[in-house]
């Protein structure tokens, strides 16, 4: 069919029209423009438009001119075009178009109609494009029928499918756009969510990150302080090591300094042995030169020249040992050459005393065989002679002893004075007779304590505390006075017990008394600060000098002086303890032990009469002091001297107190001791035996010595001169 034709081209034309070309841009949302912004081209005719309006035929295009505008139910296609008010003009064209009988007028009139159709048609398809809900409502109501029919029914049944068509494909565009925009929105919340959920990965990843580093800085930092703390314990481990080493070191050194002092005390020690070995060699040489000499004095039965030769011999070795000696004298002990020198001396000196010995006994010999018939004849006449000269010479030593005045016992007064201190010293005794010996554990356990208190400060004197005589001074006193004083960490007090101020005098005299004769007999230094210390004791508290007075001569009845007799039936071991010795289950002490001590307690006898302690309040003279020493001197010379024990105690005596005497008494001093040395010094050699004159020898040259310069050197270890009395 025609019409069928027409279609198709009629569809060809709408393809190439400008509407047919409109093209979809997806992105016309991003740029803010309208969908449809591309369709407002310029509205114009298609070419084909003329030679539709040819082929339409007049059949139908004048049917369609005697429609009846105002009939009703005209045949009407549902694509009929309604016109609204504002084309009112464009339906009475219409209507003239429609009674005009010529198809060219009629064709003319569609053909200028056409544009005017085709801008109201743009104009219409722009406002549903722009209000896509004005077009559904106008689809959804449509518009009522024109009131005349414009084209035939073929024509406009083909403009009603074309309006169907394109209000099919408008509604098509519309549901692809709903479509297209649920899309859209379903494609941005995909986006969005899968946006949100890179965003979560994303803040996760980073603060995986950020733990990743912050555990990677804290195990960095873990290492570091390991490392640190490895360093620092390498280092600790380093230093207890150098610290160990340096303490091995220390102590080494150390071991090695008590080696090198116990070395050095040994080789003192050994000097010492040495120097000893050394002054006994030459005590023993100068005694057998004194023999040689005494020999050749007393007209021995040798010639001349045997003697002169034996003295020359003896007086050689003699300087040879002198000359080891002088060596010592100097701060030096003899080394082992030295010694090997005055033993050789020593032997030869034995040696030469056995060949005079022998010699004179050959001597001896010839003479007794030529003189022994001229013995028998005046046998009797010498014995009678001797008798006689006996009784002589005992009658002439009696009278000479009377005239010089030489006792053999103390004076009475002396004797006296002895008897009161020792009766005095044994009621001391008896008085605390109950703490001496006491029966209940709290008195014993007091005694002790007491008797700790006591002894115990009296030990800590030595040489070495003089900064500390105060502090022990004031610590004796303050328990002589009754006062508390700690004593092995506890305080005790004499006044505790009735009977404990006389049981610490007595206690503390025997001490000092003791230290006199062990400690200042070890070390003769040591009577100085002693005796400084019991002279302050003996101002304060006289009671206690007295004790220690009583119990030196007990000790020592010497220091009276005093040479105790032996009575009648008196037992040999009882007067030797009475004399002073000790004597115990293994016997009687050695003679040079005996002497040690004897010397010990003269020292520490002289010193005190000599110091005062400089801290005490008490003015004027003291009540045992340098007068003392004088009377003891005195009493001395006025008595027979004993073999060995009077000249050890008159040198130990001087040496000590002589310069104090000295100072004292000045010329009175000097002519004792000239009167000493010149008629008391040759009795005390005839009764001394050539095995005891040690002590003689060194007597004699402290004499000598004093009596050449005229001055006697101040003792060894003496105190500061605040010490010594006035």
């Amino acid at each position: 069919m025609p019409s069928e034709n027409l279609r198709w081209k009629t569809l060809e034309g709408l393809k190439n029209s400008p509407k047919g070309q409109v093209t979809f841009d997806p992105y016309w949302s991003e740029r803010g423009e309208h969908i449809l912004a591309g369709c407002k081209e310029t509205l114009s005719l298609s070419s084909h438009s003329a030679v539709i309006l040819e082929q339409i035929d007049s059949k139908s295009l004048h049917k369609s001119s005697f429609l009846d505008s105002s009939s009703a139910d005209s045949e009407e296609s549902p694509a009929s075009v309604s016109c609204s008010a504002s084309t009112a003009d464009l339906n009475g064209k219409l209507t003239t178009l429609s009674s005009a009988p010529s198809l060219k007028d009629q064709q003319k009139d569609i053909l200028g109609l056409l544009p005017k159709l085709n801008v109201l048609q743009a104009v219409s398809d722009e406002t549903r494009y722009e209000s896509p809900e004005a077009d559904i409502s106008e689809v959804s109501s449509p518009s009522p029928p024109p009131a005349i029919s414009l084209l035939s029914p073929k024509a406009m049944e083909m403009a009603g499918r074309i309006i169907r068509f394109e209000e099919d494909q408008r509604e098509k565009a519309k549901m692809a756009l709903r479509e297209r925009q649920a899309k859209q929105e379903k494609l941005v919340e995909s986006v969005a969510s899968d946006k949100l959920e890179h965003l979560k990965r994303f803040e996760e990843l980073r603060e995986l990150k950020q733990r990743q580093e912050f555990q990677s800085i804290r195990d960095m930092m873990d290492r570091e302080t390991k490392e640190i703390m490895g360093r620092h314990e390498k280092l600790k481990e380093e230093q207890r090591h150098r610290i160990k080493i340096q303490n091995l070191r220390l102590r080494e050194l150390e071991q090695q300094r008590l080696r090198e002092v116990e070395q050095e005390k040994q080789r003192q020690a050994e000097g010492r042995e040495r120097l000893r070995s050394l002054n006994s060699i030459q005590e023993e040489i100068l005694q057998i030169n004194q023999l040689l000499e005494l020999s050749g004095q007393t007209g021995s039965d040798l010639p001349a020249a045997s003697l002169a030769s034996y003295s020359s011999r003896g007086n050689q070795l003699c300087s040879q040992v002198s000359e080891v000696v002088r060596k010592t004298a100097e701060g030096e002990f003899p080394s082992l050459e030295d010694m090997t020198v005055a033993e050789r001396a020593l032997c030869d000196m034995r040696l030469a005393i056995r060949q005079m010995e022998e010699e004179a006994a050959r001597v001896r010999e010839k003479k007794k065989n030529e003189q022994e018939q001229e013995e028998e004849r005046r046998k009797q006449e010498a014995v009678q002679a001797q008798q006689e000269a006996q009784k002589k010479a005992e009658q002439a030593a009696k009278e000479k002893a009377q005239k010089k005045g030489l006792q053999n016992s103390a004076e009475e007064s002396t004797m006296k004075w002895y008897k009161e201190l020792q009766d005095s010293a044994a009621r001391c005794t008896q008085s605390f007779e109950q703490l001496s010996t006491p029966k209940d554990p709290q008195t014993k356990k007091l005694k002790l304590e007491l008797q700790k208190a006591a002894t115990i400060p009296v030990s800590q004197i030595s040489t070495n505390s003089g900064s500390q005589l105060r502090e022990i001074f004031d610590k004796i006193d303050k328990l002589l006075s009754g006062r508390a004083v700690v004593s092995g960490g506890k305080s005790v007090s004499a006044s505790q017990h009735p009977q404990g101020l006389e049981f610490v005098g007595c206690k503390l005299a025997e001490k000092f008394v003791k230290q006199g004769e062990e400690e200042v007999a070890s070390h003769h230094e040591a009577a100085f600060p002693i005796a400084v210390v019991a002279s302050g004791i003996w101002e304060l508290h006289p009671q206690v000098g007295d004790l220690i007075l009583a119990h030196l001569h007990k000790k020592c009845p010497y220091a009276v002086p005093h040479y105790p007799p032996m009575k009648d039936g008196t037992a040999v071991e009882e007067y030797q303890k009475i004399l002073g010795y000790r004597v115990d289950d293994s016997g009687v002490e050695g003679q040079d032990s005996f002497l040690k001590r004897m010397s010990g307690m003269i020292r520490l006898y002289a010193a005190v009469i000599q110091l005062r302690w400089p801290y005490g309040t008490k003015q004027g003279a003291v009540s045992h002091g340098l007068n003392h020493g004088w009377r003891w001197l005195a009493q001395m010379l006025n008595m027979e001297p004993l073999a060995d024990i009077t000249a050890t105690l008159l040198f130990d005596f001087l040496e000590v107190c002589g310069n104090a005497l000295m100072k004292q008494y000045q010329g009175q001093f000097w002519k004792l001791i000239l009167l000493l040395k010149d008629e008391y010094f040759p009795r005390i050699e005839a009764v001394t035996s050539s095995g005891q004159m040690g002590s003689v020898i060194r007597l004699k040259q402290f004499l000598e010595t004093s009596l050449q310069s005229r001055q006697i050197s101040p003792p060894k270890g003496q105190l500061s001169s605040t010490f010594w009395r006035s």
